[in-house]
Parts: C-alpha cells; sequence; structure tokens
C-alpha cells in the first residue's frame, strides 16, 4: 500500500499542471463549501462538462478533492453566523454559534479545523487500506432494513437535545418529520399535504428548511434583542483549542471517526447522517447531556470529524463496486464514462495509477484543511466585527439567493422565510431547532429506506426484524427512547415532592 501511495504521490505532485487542478479543488472546495446554498455540488455542477478536457485521473481527482474540502468549508458560516454551508454542517452550529456567542469562536473554528483534518485523513488511509473487502461486506450486510434502523436510532438518541424538556424535543423532532412527509409518497407517488402547489410535489428542500430554522430565525431573534436594547455583539475570540482540550475528547473523536466511515460506506446515505449519527452519540454518552445545544465543543468535535470521515468512505462503493454513495459521487461516475472508464473493481487492474492518484489526492486534500484552515481562522474571524445592522441583510440576501438557486423556485425563498418565522416562535417557546431540522432530514431518509425494506420482505415485519443489524439497532434505539421517559418521568415526581 504504501508503495502505490508513493507511486500516486509523485504522480500529482509530478506535474505542474497536475498540482494546479489540486489547488483549485482545494480552494474551490472550501470557498463553495462555506457559501449558505452554493454548495461543493454546485461547483461540480459547474465543472462537470470541462473535465472532459483533463485526464481521466486529474477529472476524477478534482472532484475527490471538491468533496473532502467542500464538507468542512460550510461549518465556518455554521460556527459564526448559524448558516451551515450544507446539510453535513448543521450539527456542528448547534454548538459551534453557542460558543460563538460566548466568546469561544476561535475555540470552535479551531476544533472544526483540526477535526475535520483528523477525521478525513483517517478515512482516507482506512479507504486505502480497505476499499474493497468493507464495500463487499457492507453490501452484503446492509440494506434498506438496516438503514432505517440506523435513522431510527439516531433520532431516538438526538432528539434530546436543545429542547427545553425532553417532551418538547420529541415534538420538534416529531414536527421535522412531519415537515418531511410533504410531497410525493416514496411507494405510490401520491402527493402529500401540497397544497395545490405543484412544486411541493418533490417535498420540502433541504437547503431552505435549514437556512431559514437557523440563519432567518436567528436573524429575527437578535434583531429583537437590538429592539428591545438587549443585543450584545458577539466577542472575536481568538483563542484556539489546545492540545489538552482536543486530547481531553480523544475517545469522542475515534467514535466518530469509526460511526463516519460506516455512514459513509453505504450507499446513498453519506456526510449528512454521518454528522447527525456521530453528534447523537456524542450526547448518548456524554455524562452531561444537558450542556449540547448551549457551546459544548464536543458537539462540534463529533459533528466534524464524522462528516470528514464519511468522505473517504463514500468513495468505497463507488471505487469498488461502481455504486455512487450520493449526489457529488454520481457526478464521479460521469467524469468516468466522459473517459470511457466504468467504476468498479475492474478499475483496480485496468487503471490502478488513476485509483492511487485519488487516494494521495484526498489524503493530502484533508492535509491542507488543516494548515490552510488554520491560516484563514484569524482572517474570518474579524467578520464578528462587522455591525449587525450591516450584517443582518447581507446574511439575508446570501440565504435568499442559497435558497432560491438550489431549485430556480421562489417558492423555496417563501419556505426559507416561513421556516424562519416558525423557528423564532418555537425557539421562544423552548422547542429544538436542530430537532426540527434532524426530522427533515433523516426523515425522508428513513421513510423510503422503510417502505423500500418491507417491499424486500413482502410486508412481514417479523422478517424484517429478523436481520440481526436491523433488530439490535432498533432494541438500541427503543432502549434510548425508554430510559428518556423513565429520566423526565422520575426527574417531574421528585420536582413535585
Amino acid at each position: 500500500m504504501i508503495e502505490h501511495f508513493l507511486a500516486g504521490s509523485a504522480t500529482l505532485f509530478g506535474d505542474p499542471f497536475t498540482i494546479g487542478v489540486f489547488i483549485f479543488g482545494v480552494l474551490g472546495g472550501m470557498l463553495f463549501g462555506a457559501i449558505p446554498g452554493v454548495s461543493m455540488l454546485t461547483l461540480c455542477a459547474i465543472l462537470l462538462p470541462f473535465t472532459a478536457q483533463l485526464t481521466a485521473s486529474q477529472g476524477v481527482m478534482l472532484f475527490a478533492v471538491i468533496y473532502c474540502t467542500g464538507t468542512y468549508g460550510g461549518a465556518i458560516t455554521a460556527i459564526l453566523f448559524n448558516i451551515p454551508g450544507a446539510p453535513e454542517n448543521a450539527p456542528t452550529a448547534f454548538d459551534g454559534y453557542p460558543m460563538t456567542q460566548q466568546g469561544k469562536a476561535g475555540k470552535a473554528v479551531g476544533a472544526a479545523v483540526l477535526c475535520s483534518a483528523i477525521g478525513g485523513v483517517a478515512s482516507a488511509i482506512v479507504m486505502m487500506a480497505a476499499t474493497e473487502p468493507l464495500a463487499k461486506w457492507a453490501i452484503r450486510n446492509i440494506g434498506p432494513p438496516e438503514i432505517f434502523a440506523l435513522v431510527f436510532f439516531g433520532l431516538a438518541v438526538a432528539s434530546s437535545v436543545g429542547g427545553k424538556t425532553m417532551w418538547k424535543g420529541w415534538m420538534s423532532v416529531l414536527l421535522g418529520l412531519l415537515i418531511a412527509t410533504i410531497g410525493q409518497d416514496p411507494v405510490g407517488g401520491i402527493n402529500r399535504y401540497n397544497f395545490g402547489f405543484a412544486d411541493l410535489a418533490a417535498g420540502i428542500a433541504f437547503v431552505p428548511s435549514i437556512l431559514g430554522f437557523f440563519a432567518v430565525s436567528e436573524i429575527f431573534v437578535q434583531a429583537e434583542k437590538k429592539a428591545m436594547g438587549k443585543f450584545t455583539a458577539p466577542k472575536v475570540g481568538l483563542s484556539f483549542p489546545t492540545f489538552a482540550e482536543i486530547w481531553f475528547h480523544k475517545i469522542a473523536v475515534v467514535r466518530s471517526i469509526l460511526v463516519g466511515f460506516f455512514c459513509g460506506i453505504l450507499p446513498g446515505i453519506g456526510a449528512t447522517l454521518a454528522a447527525f449519527m456521530g453528534y447523537g452519540e456524542a450526547v448518548r454518552w456524554s455524562k452531561d447531556k444537558t450542556s449540547f445545544g448551549k457551546g459544548n465543543i464536543e458537539g462540534v468535535i463529533s459533528s466534524e470529524t464524522a462528516n470528514n470521515a464519511a468522505t473517504g468512505a463514500a468513495m468505497i462503493p463507488l471505487l469498488a463496486l461502481g455504486l455512487p454513495g450520493g449526489a457529488l459521487t454520481a457526478m464521479m461516475v460521469a467524469v468516468f464514462q466522459m473517459h470511457d472508464l466504468e467504476p468498479g473493481p475492474l478499475v483496480f487492474y485496468n487503471s490502478p495509477d488513476l485509483i492511487w492518484v485519488v487516494f494521495a489526492a484526498m489524503f493530502y486534500a484533508n492535509l491542507c484543511i488543516l494548515f490552510i484552515g488554520l491560516l484563514e481562522t484569524k482572517t474570518i474571524l474579524h467578520l464578528l466585527k462587522v455591525p449587525f445592522q450591516f450584517l443582518a441583510p447581507l446574511i439575508l440576501l446570501l440565504a435568499s439567493i442559497g435558497s432560491y438557486i438550489g431549485r430556480g423556485l421562489v417558492l423555496d425563498v417563501m419556505v426559507m422565510f416561513g421556516a424562519g418565522i416558525i423557528g423564532f416562535l418555537l425557539r421562544r417557546s423552548g422547542y429544538s431547532i436542530p430537532g426540527i431540522v434532524l426530522g427533515i432530514i433523516l426523515g425522508k431518509i428513513g421513510e423510503q429506506n422503510f417502505a423500500q425494506g418491507m417491499q424486500m420482505v413482502h410486508y412481514d415485519l417479523l422478517t424484517y426484524l429478523s436481520r440481526p443489524v436491523c433488530l439490535i439497532l432498533i432494541i438500541a434505539g427503543s432502549l434510548t427512547l425508554l430510559s428518556g421517559i423513565y429520566k423526565a418521568v422520575s426527574t417531574s415526581l421528585n420536582s413535585k415532592a
């Protein structure tokens, strides 16, 4: 493996033009990942026709590098302004933005930079060592029933985050699940709850809802404080997390790497579920669950480690079996086909040079996150000095553009502002915005896989539960829910006594 890696590195850095493509991918991914609504997918869609002019290894390598750095880029705006650059950065905002409000923005961004690099590098190493066997295991043992069970477990764990009470946390998740049902039924294709809008047949888009619940509602909250004379500008904290602080959370880092890699290897799942699952596991294993959502650095560490650990894993089903794991890896299939190649096991025999150039590029791209991220952090943090009355309209403008550009629908901008108003009112009542967003994003994934799983077992629920991985996850999720109920009831009885 080391010999192949060194050969791939030599090919990557042996040609000035290839180096230029690599640098463009690193910087472009970070930039587009940080702009709300204009994600790394937008950049890849623009670049796709131009990859025909590149060699096959340069084209695939470019998209792989953008995938790595773009996943990290959205963490910056999530932490500083409560605007996740992409769905996989949403959990980062849960604790990253409260840290910014407490004057700890430097620590939050520093943790995101460091843990993104750690998660990405670890994933790249495992990807190089175990692509083929791991992909074959996942395809044999993980199907729609297991993915549904994983979503159920994730919802059960994370439903306690951010709500004033456990009951309000659950109600928030259920509201998100209800919103996720808008659109077409995944089995019969029947329209549900679209209120006569044909454009809602595809459901509520992720980006407008996330921008509304996070960015727009936050603007309303801060505007209300300013009108009442209670507004305080966030402090520009430039202190980075110390080695001791990161080392204290070493178990969370390792756990999130494993969670991210497991989620990334599942076709169609990728970094979004990895981020939520990594965050949820941090909450589940913490002794102080109430600190999450209020500025716990472990939330940032777990989310960013997991979503970047998923990037290398997502390449495994693509390269080993020819199965794209998401929208960006699907675009990579198009790059392969432009050069008369098909991703899959034969690529390892027919084009080993291409594979190892991509592996080496992803490894170095994750290292670049560390060095470039730390260099740019102090400059980025000074954006917090911009007065609110100038910053708020700019954020609303960027959010509106980001909502519209995805599908070109004015309806998405309306959804964003509607979500912002609802989020503002619910936050005042103690409900959980993270819970709502969690329900929206994971609800669609869960429903789709539940429907597919039931079709696989001919609608026999006992057969559905006979699958070992599925059964273990459902039992674990049920026990989590029951323990939450027990604690809530015990707390209520003790307070009355």
